[in-house]
């Protein structure tokens, strides 16, 4: 936490212009600021006038009070959240400013208990509390699937906390992935043949083959065989699995900056291939196509024993 240095001495007697100067701090740091903080400000302020109006701020509800590895944090109230806490103990607002920090990635009770020094068994009940007023909710995570993060009522859970697209119920959605790959496919390999039919020189026929991800995006949209909303990155991925297959390829080209699909000035191409020659007996093993394979070994993170790909092709 940068600490505020002061260039001119503020000399203030008056409780009304302390309490305004504590305010236009906390505006000045949006994440909070500390008592040191206040002190290097209002270098002449007694401490009894410093706590007594940081305590009139608290009461009215003006500012939040919250906990980080350095000590106490001072921060100014969202006028939302205080109309939500109305009524609230600070023992439920704390629990709740914790919860509202983490955002859509959501925050474990044991992280909470960590943030908040409040005993497991309160948490549990100021928990409670909170979702039964539907000021926040509890969401399995695929990362544990027996443990549940808390977040606010209102947030969309983030990919990394639902799995995204492939997940329901934290189950893989694996048939769906697949009629998705199947479908993909399809697309590119009508692309090539509506290319070969043009009779056009072979690189013409080649470049009119290659199809955006915005392209298989619409394509898969208009099918309408998903149930939930497919982003761009969700449709790349699919591609990327083809792309391992050896069912596809990438390329990358310029593109002039607005152009649907483009990121950075650059824009990815695909386009689907069939192999000139079966591949040989090791390409068809995991290991042939593993896209990390020079870091597996033996007793680290990624390694043959625990491999699920390999020990699904050994059974096959």
């Amino acid at each position: 936490m940068a600490e505020v240095k002061v260039k001119k001495e503020t000399n203030l007697s008056e409780p009304a212009e302390i309490e305004n100067r504590i305010k236009e701090l906390c505006q000045q740091f949006p994440q909070g600021i500390t008592d040191q903080v206040i002190q290097n400000d209002l270098p002449h302020l007694e401490p009894q006038q410093r706590a007594m109006a940081l305590n009139k701020l608290l009461s009215l509800g003006q500012l939040d009070l919250l906990r980080n590895s350095s000590g106490l944090l001072y921060r100014l109230k969202d006028t939302q959240s205080a109309s939500k806490m109305k009524g609230s103990d600070n023992q439920e607002k704390l629990v709740y400013q914790i919860i509202e920090d983490a955002g859509n990635k959501g925050i474990w009770s044991r992280d909470i208990r960590f943030k908040s020094n409040l005993p497991l068994t309160e948490i549990n009940k100021i928990l409670k509390n909170l979702e039964s007023k539907k000021l926040i909710k509890a969401v399995k995570s695929v990362a544990a699937s027996k443990k549940k993060v808390y977040m606010l009522y209102n947030l969309q859970p983030d990919r990394t906390v639902t799995g995204g697209a492939w997940y329901s119920d934290q189950d893989f959605e694996s048939e769906f992935v697949e009629v998705l790959n199947q479908q993909c496919f399809k697309f590119l390999q009508s692309k090539a043949e509506a290319a070969r039919d043009g009779k056009q020189s072979p690189m013409v026929q080649r470049n009119s083959s290659f199809a955006t991800s915005h392209e298989v995006w619409k394509y898969i949209c208009e099918l309408g065989i998903s149930k939930v909303d497919l982003s761009m990155d969700d449709i790349e991925t699919i591609l990327n699995t083809l792309i391992y297959d050896g069912k596809v390829e990438m390329t990358v080209i310029a593109a002039k900056e607005g152009t649907v699909g483009s990121v950075d000035g650059q824009m990815k191409l695909y386009r689907g291939v069939n192999a000139i020659l079966q591949p040989t007996g090791l390409v068809k093993t995991p290991c042939g196509l593993c896209p990390v394979f020079h870091d597996c070994h033996e007793g680290g993170e990624i390694s043959p024993s625990s491999c699920i790909y390999m020990s699904e092709w050994l059974d096959f």
